[in-house]
């Protein structure tokens, strides 16, 4: 009989707190992501807050949904957000190039995302236009959006509605700069990166987190360039300046750009291909850390993976410019892969931002146009069951023993992950088993401090390619999990195949 797998959890020695952030979202102009996701109109039949859909933002705010990264993406650096305030019948129109060549006419802007962060109870994380904007459209947006007196854009603001100014913490500095955002060289986006950053102020106490637009998957060479742009990182205030954090983009598909592989029809080896794709992220952060801990040894820096997720076909028959896909089980566990990583890397990643929210990509929620139907996602089970680990301090987990693996692309993925964190009285573990047929056995070794109980819940299905429907909406829930069992040295887990599992923790 095989030796279980061991995984040692010292309780008593927590580590770099896991950031809610991690657990950030994005909402781009893009396919029905905002029309048809959170923006329905006032007029519309679904329930709706002032034209925000109510099932959506009550679906969210289960997750405790902390960021919303808008309006891009790639949108972002064609948007000009004077167009986006005012009366909606009077709000110009522009065409959105890079989604589907539709016409936007600007009826979801600046005071509907702010109320809709506020329905939300999430920060806002705006994300500026330095590919077609200017150094002055940035600095007016920030001032009307935070400023408390009666300056012009403060004065503009309350002409549009919103006496009070808005709290923005977090600002991106372009977006993808070396694509559609500019196609510009890491030299002279990093000088423009300083520009920007310099003119967006803080206003009535709004402090700002910049954001830089950072690397694509493994460009070094970006990171390095954007490290080498700052101010001496000794300064005494323990503030980076003139930008706080540089970001990463990086996204999980079987097959090439032209043929990136199917959301629901995929065979085992495609299954396996996903994951190993997935797993890939620990080594971008890896290597992206290690060359920012060159310039920054006391991480003063942040590293914001504001676009991951998985990216597939479209399905058949939708516009190949919304990026509509299913969800299923398949990427319920790439999601949480990344997490594991994002955790085991708290003391650099100080945000992350799913792709995206509604509709779109690796989707939280999918709301059918026919039938008004709200579908809950396997992924956003996984960020549902991870709540947990919002704010908490990280634990190391050692594992003793062979780790089931498989080479996938010429490398060793290892078929199980796990990541820990502990707030209070209270510890989660996360446990993925990646394996497409054979369950894990795991002694959880648990030390430090003593667990008087356990609750566990379990995400699976019976078909790899399960997704939830209209018809269907719980085929991939979590359920509560009875393979826990007591052992000498904690607890005993039998982690059926291709499953995620969490296990709460009451402590002494």
């Amino acid at each position: 009989m095989p030796v279980p797998l061991t995984a040692v959890v010292d309780l008593d020695l927590p580590g770099p707190t896991i950031s809610r952030h991690v657990y950030g979202h994005f909402a781009e102009h893009l396919g029905r992501c905002i029309y048809g996701g959170f923006w329905v109109g006032e007029d519309a039949d679904v329930p709706n807050v002032r034209g925000i859909r109510t099932d959506v933002v009550e679906a969210l705010r289960a997750l405790h949904i902390p960021n919303l990264r808008w309006p891009g993406g790639c949108f972002a650096d064609d948007y000009h957000w004077r167009d986006g305030i005012g009366p909606r019948e009077q709000r110009p129109r522009m065409v959105n190039s890079h989604w589907g060549d539709v016409v936007e006419d600007n009826s979801f802007g600046t005071h509907e995302f702010m109320d809709l962060c506020e329905l939300l109870g999430a920060e806002p994380y705006v994300s500026g236009n330095v590919g077609s904007g200017s150094v002055r459209e940035m600095s007016e947006w920030i001032e009307y959006l935070t400023r408390a007196d009666d300056s012009p854009m403060a004065a503009l603001r309350r002409e549009n509605g919103r006496d009070e100014p808005w709290k923005v913490p977090f600002w991106g500095i372009g977006n993808e700069a070396w694509g559609c955002g500019g196609n510009l060289r890491a030299e002279q986006f990093a000088s423009l990166a300083r520009q920007y950053s310099t003119y967006v102020r803080e206003h009535a106490g709004n402090e700002v987190y910049r954001i830089a637009a950072g690397a694509s998957d493994h460009d070094l060479h970006w990171t390095e360039t954007l490290m080498r742009s700052f101010d001496p990182l000794d300064t005494s205030d323990g503030r980076a300046a003139p930008f706080q954090a540089v970001s990463l983009h990086y996204y999980t598909m079987t097959g090439p750009w032209s043929d990136k592989g199917w959301a629901t029809d995929f065979t085992t080896d495609e299954w396996y291909v996903a994951l190993a794709r997935a797993a890939y992220m620990e080594e971008l952060l890896d290597r992206h850390g290690a060359v920012m801990d060159r310039y920054d040894p006391r991480k003063r820096v942040g590293l914001v993976v504001d676009e991951w997720g998985t990216w597939w076909n479209v399905e058949k028959g939708t516009n190949p410019g919304f990026l509509y896909q299913q969800n299923t089980l398949r990427d319920a566990l790439v999601a949480s892969r990344h997490l594991d990583a994002f955790h085991r890397h708290a003391d650099r990643v100080v945000m992350a931002n799913i792709a995206q929210t509604v509709n779109v990509l690796q989707a939280m929620l999918l709301t059918d146009p026919e039938t008004g139907a709200l579908v809950r996602t396997p992924s956003y089970h996984v960020f549902e069951m991870n709540v947990g680990h919002h704010d908490a301090a990280a634990l190391d987990v050692h594992l003793k023993g062979d780790v089931p693996a498989r080479e996938v692309d010429g490398k060793r993925l290892e078929l199980f992950s796990a990541s820990a964190s502990t707030t209070g009285e209270t510890a989660l573990l996360s446990l993925s088993n990646l394996d497409t047929d054979e369950p894990l056995t795991l002694v959880l070794d648990l030390r430090g401090r003593e667990v008087t109980g356990h609750e566990a819940r379990v995400l699976t299905a019976p078909e790899l390619n399960a997704h939830n429907t209209p018809e269907s909406p719980d085929a991939v829930a979590p359920v509560a999990f009875d393979g826990v069992r007591p052992h000498a040295r904690g607890l005993e887990v039998e982690l059926p195949a291709h499953s995620y599992a969490t296990v709460r923790l009451t402590l002494a």
